[in-house]
């Protein structure tokens, strides 16, 4: 049971991780996407045909569009959205030596390494689950990797970490960290009891930084990062960029506004079309 102030929720758990992992995967348009779902995830299309009558996901995963018929009223408190760096020979990236292989699944993070590190080899085809990925380290296959911290944590694997790196340092993924419920959209009473858990201030965040990632949506076949979050005076500061394939340029913006649903989805679409006017034509294929 889920408990909803002083209602309760009977749950039943279906596990549809592995179809959306197997069709992520063997799309190929993956391999150069910027971390964000090509398309539909599984579970919100499962909303659809009833089996199900919610939906979790990773809003990393969620495409700035939801299906016809659903929606997505509740956001979950957002877990550390800096990524992590593991290596069994050097305690920073700074100290791998040059030609060091550090492998990552993600373009957003080649880009970024290759910009502040161009002297070390990023290999991007670096794929299956954490388990695998360290393994594959372990073997001593590439020399480190990054992953997100997040995952890390939610798996209890956080000895692995060598180092954890700012945000200045690796400017993290559109909704990196951040969890969202979806439900169909004329189940009321769902709808309820998921308003009920959401957490605003995520909920906030993570609209800023999808109005962003929409407004550059087609030319999504590059490097994209996306942070907003609350200062200590209460306003909405975000960080973005776009970055070519092998991170040679990069453009970075950054806003400063009131935390408010308006002004949150202004200053990321305000920020989307100050870097698509910037980059021009041609850009996104360097």
């Amino acid at each position: 049971m889920y408990g909803v102030d002083n209602l309760t929720l009977p749950l039943e758990f279906r596990d549809s991780s592995i179809p959306g992992r197997k069709t992520q995967e063997s799309n190929p348009l993956c391999q150069c996407h910027h971390e964000q779902g090509l398309q539909q995830p599984f579970a919100l299309k499962t909303l659809l045909s009833c089996p199900i009558d919610i939906a979790v996901h990773s809003m990393k995963d969620v495409p700035t569009y939801l299906p016809e018929k659903t929606i997505l009223p509740c956001n979950l408190p957002r877990e550390d959205v800096r990524d992590a760096f593991i290596c069994l020979t050097a305690s920073s990236i700074a100290e791998l030596p040059a030609g060091s292989i550090v492998a990552t699944a993600s373009l957003r993070r080649k880009s970024q390494l290759l910009n502040r590190y161009p002297s070390l080899k990023v290999v991007e085809n670096f794929r299956g689950n954490v388990q695998t990925r360290l393994r594959k380290l372990n073997e001593g296959v590439v020399q480190a990797t990054l992953l997100a911290l997040a995952g890390l944590k939610r798996l209890s694997m956080t000895e692995t970490v060598t180092c954890v790196l700012s945000i200045d340092d690796m400017l993290p993924a559109v909704a990196q960290g951040a969890f969202g419920i979806a439900c169909r959209s004329d189940d009321e009473k769902m709808a309820t009891y998921l308003t009920s858990l959401n957490h605003e201030d995520t909920r906030l965040a993570i609209s800023c930084e999808r109005a962003f990632l929409e407004k550059l949506e087609g030319s999504c076949r590059t490097p994209i990062a996306g942070y907003a979050s609350r200062d200590e005076d209460g306003n909405c500061i975000f960080k973005a960029l776009v970055a070519s394939l092998e991170g040679t340029h990069v453009l970075e913006t950054s806003r400063k506004g009131a935390y408010a649903y308006d002004d949150i989805i202004k200053i990321g679409v305000d920020a989307g079309e100050e870097l698509l006017s910037r980059a021009g034509p041609g850009f996104f294929n360097r």
